[in-house]
Order: C-alpha cells, then sequence, then structure tokens
C-alpha cells in the first residue's frame, strides 16, 4: 500500500513560515493512514519442523505440567469443558485446547468513534500502537520525572497527530498525580476526548473494567459494544503459568462484550523461562494458548490477539534487555506459531532498553521492529515513545518513532510499478549526462517517491552547523513541540461529552482516594 505524497512526507515537514505557517495548516485535515496492508513476503526463520516440535512440547506442557488458573469462576469453565483439574491446577487435554482455539477469527475489525479510523486486525493487516504503563516521562526540557495528567493528554494528541499510528493506546504515561482507584476514569477520558482512534482498555480491576465499558458505551452506544470491537484490551500471564485473578477477571468483563483481548505472557526470558529461546517460546506459547482458549470459554467466537512479550535478562545483572537478537529471532517463532493457528497476533515494535533518544535505541528499534514487520505481526504495541525498558516516554522518542513508522508503512506497503513505464520514458528523455530533476515524471513524482523525514538531518556539516548542529533528540523534542503546536481536538458530541464527564463525576464520589 502506498501512502499519498502527503501522508509520507507528514504535513510537519513541509511546513513554512513558523507560527503563521502552522497556523494556517491547522485547518487542514489530519492525515491519518489505512490500515497497513503487507506486501512483502513473511520470513520464517526455521524449517515447518521445528514450529511443529514447539507446537507439541506447548501441548505437553498443558497436557503434563497444566496451568494456574487463580479465578473460581475459571475453574468452573473449565471443569465443565472437561479439562483435569486439581484445585487451581488445570491439565488441558491438546483436543480440547485446539478446538477452543479454532474459535476465535482469525480477522477483525476494529471500530474507532471517527468511522474513518477503522482498522482491521489479522491476516495481511498491520496496525501500530503508542507505548503502555510508563510511570515517568522525560519531557520538553529532557528532564526525567513522574508523569502527570497533562503528559497524558500531550500523548494522546501526538498519537492522534501520527499519520502512522492508528490506535491512542491508553495508559502511554500514568498520570501520577489522580488517585489510582480514579486513575482509570481520566485515562479513559483523555484516550477518547483528544483522539477518535481506537483505545486501549484499563484491566487492573474488575470495576476498572466495567467502568471502561460503560465510558465505551456512552461514546459508540451500549447495544454497539455489546458485539462490536472497540477497543483492546492486555492481559499478561504470569510467567511461568499462571493466570491470575486480575487478569481473568478482566477477561471476564471485555470477552463478554466481544472486545478482543491481547493474551500475552510477560516472559523475562532467562529468569521466568528457561535461559533459552526455544525453549521460553514453547512456554510462552503455551500460556498465550492456554489465555486464548479461555476467552473461548467466556465467549465463543469472541475475537482475541494471541501475544508475547518476551525480552531477555542481562544474566550478569536481572535487567530486562530490549532490542537484542535473540528478543528478534522470539518473534519469527511467534509468528509462524500464530500463522499456524490462523490467529491474530500482536508483539512489540520500538521496546528498548536505552534511557535517552540515542544511537542505542535506534539499533535496539530498528531490530525490533525489522522482526516485527517481516514476522507478520498484526498488532504491533509499543510502536512509540518506549523508553528505559518501559518505565520512561519520552516526548522526543515519541516524535522520532511515530516518523520511523511512516517509513516502516513504506516499506512493508511493498513496491509499486505504477509508474515504471513512464520513470523509463524519462531515461530516453534525459538520455546520457543529463538529470532528471526537471522531467515531468519527477516533477509528478518527487514528493511520493522517496520517504522524506523531516527530525533525522541530511544537510552538509555547514549547513547543519548553521543552524544550531543539534543532534537527533533536541530535533526530536521540537518536532514534538511542533506537533502540540499544530494539534486541533477533534470534537465529540456535546451530549457525549456530558455524558462521560458525569459518568466521571458520580463514579469518582463512590471511588476512595486511596487503595485499600
Amino acid at each position: 500500500m502506498n501512502a499519498p505524497a502527503a501522508e509520507l512526507t507528514e504535513h510537519t515537514s513541509r511546513r513554512s513560515g513558523g507560527r503563521l505557517g502552522r497556523k494556517a495548516l491547522r485547518g487542514a485535515p489530519i492525515t491519518s493512514f489505512p490500515t497497513l496492508v503487507r506486501k512483502i513476503p513473511v520470513y520464517q526463520m526455521v524449517p515447518d519442523e521445528a514450529v511443529e516440535l514447539i507446537h507439541e512440547e506447548s501441548l505437553k506442557i498443558l497436557e503434563e505440567v497444566g496451568c494456574e488458573f487463580r479465578d473460581d469462576g475459571a475453574i468452573e469453565l473449565w471443569k465443565a469443558a472437561g479439562a483435569d483439574v486439581k484445585e487451581t491446577r488445570v491439565r488441558i487435554d491438546r483436543a480440547l485446547l485446539m478446538e477452543l482455539v479454532s474459535k476465535v477469527p482469525s480477522e477483525f475489525t476494529l471500530n474507532a468513534r471517527n468511522p474513518e479510523r477503522t482498522v482491521r486486525v489479522g491476516g495481511n493487516n498491520s496496525i501500530f500502537v503508542p507505548m503502555y504503563g510508563a510511570p515517568y516521562v522525560r519531557d520538553l526540557d529532557n528532564n526525567r520525572r513522574y508523569g502527570t495528567l497533562a503528559d497524558l493528554n500531550n500523548f494522546h494528541k501526538m498519537a492522534y497527530m501520527a499519520p502512522a499510528l492508528h490506535s491512542s493506546s491508553s495508559v502511554i504515561c500514568e498520570p501520577m498525580e489522580i488517585a489510582v482507584p480514579k486513575r482509570h476514569l481520566h485515562i479513559i477520558h483523555s484516550a477518547l476526548k483528544h483522539s477518535d482512534k481506537p483505545f486501549m482498555g484499563i484491566v487492573t480491576s474488575k470495576e476498572r473494567a466495567e467502568d471502561t465499558m460503560a465510558m465505551a458505551g456512552i461514546v459508540f452506544g451500549e447495544a454497539f459494544v455489546r458485539d462490536n470491537p472497540v477497543l483492546v484490551a492486555i492481559t499478561n500471564c504470569n510467567s511461568p503459568l499462571v493466570w491470575d485473578a486480575t487478569m481473568i477477571d478482566a477477561m471476564r468483563v471485555y470477552a463478554s462484550h466481544n472486545q478482543p483481548l491481547i493474551l500475552a505472557p510477560f516472559a523475562l526470558c532467562g529468569a521466568s523461562t528457561s535461559a533459552s529461546a526455544v525453549g521460553a517460546v514453547a512456554q510462552v506459547n503455551a500460556e498465550a494458548l492456554a489465555g486464548v482458549a479461555l476467552t473461548q470459554l467466556i465467549r465463543p467466537g469472541s475475537p482475541q490477539v494471541y501475544g508475547q512479550f518476551m525480552v531477555t535478562v542481562d544474566m550478569k545483572t536481572g535487567a530486562p534487555m530490549g532490542g537484542t537478537p535473540e528478543a528478534a529471532q522470539m518473534m519469527y517463532l511467534m509468528g509462524a506459531l500464530a500463522r499456524k493457528y490462523r490467529l491474530p497476533w500482536r508483539t512489540s515494535g520500538f521496546h528498548v532498553g536505552s534511557k535517552l533518544n540515542d544511537a542505542q535505541a535506534g539499533y535496539e528499534a530498528n531490530m525490533l521492529m525489522h522482526a516485527a514487520i517481516l514476522s507478520g505481526a498484526n498488532y504491533i504495541w509499543h510502536s512509540a515513545g518506549w523508553l528505559e525498558a518501559g518505565l520512561t516516554c519520552g516526548y522526543s522518542k515519541f516524535a522520532t518513532d511515530c516518523e520511523q513508522l511512516v517509513g516502516w508503512y513504506k516499506y512493508a506497503g511493498g513496491l509499486s510499478f505504477d509508474d515504471f513505464k513512464e520513470a523509463m520514458a524519462a531515461i530516453r528523455e534525459v538520455g546520457p549526462q543529463g538529470h532528471f530533476l526537471g522531467t515531468q515524471h519527477t516533477l509528478e513524482h518527487f514528493e511520493s517517491a522517496f520517504f522524506m523525514p523531516s527530525i533525522m538531518d541530511f544537510n552538509s556539516y555547514e549547513q547543519w552547523n548553521a543552524e544550531g548542529a543539534k543532534d537527533h533528540d533536541t530535533r526530536g523534542r521540537e518536532k514534538a513541540r511542533n506537533m502540540l503546536a499544530d494539534y486541533e481536538e477533534p470534537k465529540l458530541d456535546e451530549g457525549i461529552a456530558e455524558g462521560l464527564r458525569d459518568l466521571i463525576a458520580r463514579r469518582e464520589e463512590k471511588l476512595p482516594d486511596t487503595v485499600s
């Protein structure tokens, strides 16, 4: 899929006239790319026999070792389904497991409050989603501090402004000044108010998941959200082999409303898995499949996302590492398994260990995004902002990632031969020792022919020096400021906006200020 020239260069890269130029551009509609339809082949790192070996070992783990489901309701569902249940340990026969997994649709539509932002997940479709869950931010002045609601608002605004981001996520950073029991209300309100793209749900308690669905019901209509996906929520298995009550509560709320969950073990490979990339994948696959299967006991046929978050740990310190070759290799294996099961699947794109938007961050990000794209991932999460193993969301990193996603979008969309005949005619027109700058073909295609980033600098040393000798991190913060300066809110209907405010006020009256 080749996006129009105006999309691929981004409107901010062509602005002129400073503040007045930005003001003139604010009246233009915000560019948003449609679902990325990958037109390049997936890459399978190992032969089919190796994929089958991992699959078989995963089934043996669930049949022989079993998985803990620490929730009475889940245990009753497994008993009724015929699984071998002893207290909270569930051993799942492979026939039962695969029958349940087969009920999950291979693709689904994820609806946005603006139908033009609605996307498809699964198959050859991919979407990019910002990061989630950072307690800290690296701000516009390059200071590391706790996140605030104002920061969260800003990141939702930037997600809305970024053409290649298909979702606003939700907890991009934690608004730390808001009491935890009430925080989820303001997180979801920010995502719904400041962007009209799809968003993500809250999973930290049953009540918070229910509040999320109530707010979605105000925006989309209660009848619509009973059956139609409008959000994606994340549930993590506690590796090794434990699905806890909090995650299962969230599963129950969202799956019963036909809202897709990411069933994703959170694996620190070498610590919560064996110190083996292949062994880790076999375990994580078992954990993910067990979670997927449970959703189908809750609501058969509900859309779900097979997932993983797998990083290696530094075996000297125990610290999680980001863009390592093993993390990329494990993505390729998980992608092959997802295709085997015909499941939409999630991985992460730009999750790095670097503390700054520096060369290390770039190397890590490239290692991981290449694997995410070539392994055929459908829901590519943590695609903007991630620093410091997820502890920090950086404004500069967010802006840089958003620009890089435009390039990845074009890369994965494949090569177009639409203008090949005209390009060949231009060669004949110019002949030897000429140049192509003034040809009709160049004039018609110069904007769309090549990716033209605005944060990366390709000028001469003299020009770069004359413009302040700014490093990439500085340029990224400038881009973030410009994105926020260009922002205009996609207004909610006033009745819907009032309904959200009223729900938040009523719930805040009932909720405590501290966690009991």
